[in-house]
């Protein structure tokens, strides 16, 4: 018994609520620091698994801790990522009721990884069978694509996912839904961080013929789009290996090489279009000052037309294409009922505009490609009725000196889980126990609902407010400018309203105001 004692002292204990002060913050943080001290990683709180990330490799993830903890119970054994998926397996199937496991942490905190071994259990204790062999082939191979075309390094992770994914499936296929792909990293990567991965693998990993075929050179230095962190090399990271790995991923997922080469030249296009440089020309126009490059990327367009499938040009000249190009990117289109008026930009909005078009290409591709991933992944069986695992692995929450609208709605969606966690974990449980009468002590809590609802709350909230300004009558005068929304504090039912163009940014104004800056052609109104 006093041995066990010691043992405790050293390595904390497995479960949190069996600590003596289990209200202590400094507690919890203490029995965590402990037991990560120990090489334990993982730590209960009831059904809820926490987990830290030890940022290497650990020898817990073999076929025999798979062995170790298929169909056994819960607390039977040390806590372990393998525990909780095989509880909720054990539950989908002996009870028939549908089961997610929620993935949430800050950024870095190592939610990717622990999504990959869920798949990885799911994967080793299903049955053995030729044709479900294949989905589960297809389900881990869907990692490596999706990594590589939605993750990034940034300052805190080397391999950071930059959207939130929802997979969900059964032994005879499965879905994935991804939302709030972070568009932005496509034209702009912060100091020490890079572009998507695909697109420094895509250099590396290609043969000559390849990159000859796409006018692209092998060093990322060359490329405005993915040179802006100085970050291009990773230690420890092959780029070249991983083209490959994602290649191979692809043709698992019947995504064969005309499809894939359609991909590589999009890839292409976005690389070429970040290079594009632009002056002021006559009466402050818009001119394009390396016009050669607009010709090479004309002549990529050309063939991904060309590609069966693709929608065949009129014209097979890339003299045609690179005028209509060239229109594309010095001149705006407005249309107004019946009227449609062509005008010329100005050299700031020829660059804003060609960086919208990168960012809207590159979001259709990858929403092209989970959708074609969804229908490899499509179940080929009848039945009758479907229970599924869902794993969701949502976006880390962090904050910034500078945070964007992208940034506003990542950590809305976190505090939208907590809100959900909150409300299971321990709203829930002390409204039954007070409805039955049961004797407790009451745990307190911080309920995030008021951040919430200063997000959503209707006509009150930033999102209302902002539905506001997009829906009314506004006079437009021509000035490319940042404007500001504020929210004026003490004076409910007024606010002083300066709007125009995209969201892009959320401060912290003068006197408490919340601050809303977007930048384009704006317009003052006063809203009652």
């Amino acid at each position: 018994m006093e041995q066990d004692l010691h043992v405790r002292d050293r390595v904390g204990v497995q479960d949190f609520v069996l600590l003596e002060d289990h209200t202590s913050e400094s507690a919890f943080i203490e029995n965590l620091q402990k037991r990560f001290n120990e090489g334990l990683i993982y730590t209960y709180i009831g059904p809820v698994l926490v987990s830290v990330n030890p940022y290497k490799d650990l020898p817990i993830y073999g076929s025999d801790y798979v062995e170790k903890y298929r169909n056994v119970n819960f607390y039977e054994l040390p806590p372990h990522v393998f525990a909780l998926t095989d509880t909720a397996l054990r539950s989908l199937r002996g009870e028939l009721i549908n089961q997610c496991i929620l993935i949430s942490g800050e950024s870095g905190a190592g939610k990717t990884e622990a999504s990959k071994k869920v798949l990885q259990f799911i994967a080793a204790t299903t049955r053995k069978k030729a044709n479900l062999e294949t989905v589960k082939d297809k389900l881990l191979q869907s990692n490596p694509v999706l990594e590589a075309f939605g993750n990034a390094k940034t300052n805190r992770n080397d391999n950071s996912s930059r959207f939130g994914k929802y997979m969900d499936g059964d032994p005879t296929g499965g879905h994935i839904i991804n939302y709030l792909l972070e568009k932005s990293r496509v034209v702009f990567q912060a100091k020490g961080e890079r572009n998507f991965h695909i697109f420094y693998q895509l250099l590396a990993g290609a043969d000559d013929a390849l990159l000859e075929k796409l006018s692209l050179k092998r060093d990322p230095s060359h490329y405005v789009y993915l040179k802006q962190g100085d970050s291009s090399k990773v230690s420890g990271v092959d780029d070249a290996e991983g083209f490959k790995t994602v290649r191979e991923a692809l043709q698992v997922m019947e995504i064969g090489d005309e499809e894939q080469q359609a991909l590589f030249l999009l890839l292409s296009v976005i690389i070429h279009l970040g290079n594009i440089e632009f002056a002021s020309g006559d009466g402050g126009r818009a001119r394009i000052t390396n016009p050669d490059l607009v010709s090479t990327i004309a002549k990529v367009w050309i063939l991904f037309c060309c590609l069966p499938g693709g929608k065949k040009p009129v014209s097979d000249t890339p003299f045609s294409h690179t005028k209509k190009l060239v229109k594309a990117l010095l001149n705006k289109t407005i249309e107004a009922r019946d009227d449609v008026v062509v005008s010329p930009m100005a050299r700031d909005e020829a660059v804003k505009a060609r960086d919208a078009l990168s960012k809207s290409v590159y979001e259709r591709m990858f929403t092209w490609l989970v959708q074609r991933l969804n229908r490899s992944l499509q179940s080929s069986w009848e039945v009758k009725k479907k229970y599924v695992l869902g794993i969701l692995d949502i976006y880390g929450f962090e904050i910034f000196q500078s945070n964007s609208f992208e940034q506003l709605c990542i950590n809305y969606c976190n505090e939208k889980l907590q809100q959900l966690f909150i409300e299971l974990t321990l709203k829930s449980e002390q409204d039954e126990y007070r409805r039955e009468g049961i004797a407790w002590e009451p745990v307190t809590y911080f309920d995030n609902k008021i951040i919430c609802d200063l997000i959503e709350e209707k006509h009150k909230a930033l999102t209302g407010i902002v539905d506001t300004c997009n829906k009314r009558d506004i006079i437009r005068f021509e000035s490319a400018t940042s404007l500001t929304h504020h929210i004026a504090k003490g004076k409910p039912g007024t606010i002083e309203i300066t709007h125009g163009g995209p969201v892009t940014g959320i401060t912290k104004g003068k006197n408490g105001h919340l601050m809303v800056t977007s930048k384009g052609l704006g317009a003052l109104k006063q809203v009652p």
